[in-house]
């Protein structure tokens, strides 16, 4: 049987269920996942073909029927991992979702959980996380992106949502790196993390990054870089980018979002738009709007 070929095709909708979520139903052949990170846990479940990404200094392969989670604030791609590219649906869930599940499921407050830096190959978590996915599309469609009505089909749906988030954390949740991760500076990257977020209107120049930190331009870049495995100049962009979600999704203008995000102008903006999200930030925000 021919391979199926997919095409370049996204949609991100968002449901009452999930609060401060998005989801993201697509496929994709040609499209490339520049270096980038979610403030959200990214959970994909792969339904067709396959997904190689770089993450965690390796490469990966998530073929159908895996669970290839991403934890907040790591850096990621995404290509094709075979010649007909990939189909797949996305949960991305909020820290504090994630979270306060994991200490309802243990009776008690528990840390920030942590996924596997390797893919989830659960079959049947992959079936959990599809139908959670497809019951909340199913609801979005039918009752119009981010107004789910009442009733028995929005039960079943976070019915299912819990069910698939639970059996995540309760299968495969791991202590996080960090505890036992040797070297760095996490206050002063930290205090630079800060110093980037504050005004992103602000022309920051490396120089002036490192001394908030005491430090060289060399050595503040290279201790930037080992902790976040991104620049700062790059962290930055994508900082910006997490901030455009909010206006965008409130319905500003593409130009004023870029302007306000500080981009140098809108065409700027849309290019680093799309290579994160995989849509230009028009079509994002005709998805998510309200």
């Amino acid at each position: 049987m021919d391979e199926p070929r997919f095409r370049d095709c996204a949609r991100y909708w968002r449901s009452p269920l999930l609060p401060g979520a998005d989801m993201l139903t697509a496929e994709y052949r040609e499209h490339e996942f520049s270096p980038h990170w979610h403030e959200a846990y990214t959970v994909p479940v792969i339904e067709a073909g396959a997904e190689a990404y770089a993450y965690q200094g390796a490469r990966h392969v998530a073929e159908a029927g895996t669970v290839p989670v991403i934890n907040p604030g790591e850096i990621h791609t995404g290509s094709r991992a075979m010649e007909g590219g990939w189909r797949y649906r996305v949960f991305y869930v909020p820290i504090d979702f994630i979270t306060q599940l994991a200490g309802e499921i243990a009776s008690t407050p528990q840390p920030m959980p942590w996924f596997p830096v390797d893919v989830i190959r659960d079959p049947d978590l992959a079936e959990r996380v599809a139908r959670a996915h497809r019951l909340m599309e199913g609801l979005a469609a039918a009752h119009g992106n981010g107004k789910v009505l009442p009733g028995g089909d929005c039960l079943a749906a976070e019915m299912a949502l819990i069910d698939a988030m639970s059996t995540l954390i309760v299968r495969h949740a791991v202590g996080h790196p960090e505890a036992h991760r040797p070297g760095g500076d996490p206050p002063r990257v930290a205090l630079m993390k800060e110093r980037l977020a504050a005004d992103l209107l602000e022309p920051l120049s490396l120089t002036e990054l490192a001394a908030s930190v005491d430090l060289s331009a060399f050595h503040a870049a290279r201790l930037f870089t080992q902790a976040t495995r991104m620049p700062p100049h790059a962290w930055r962009n994508q900082l910006r980018l997490q901030r455009a979600l909010a206006p965008l999704r409130d319905g500003a203008p593409v130009a004023d979002v870029a302007a306000a995000c500080g981009f140098t102008d809108q065409s700027h903006f849309t290019r680093h738009f799309r290579r994160m999200f995989g849509v230009p930030p028009g079509r994002w925000q005709a998805g998510n709007a309200g």
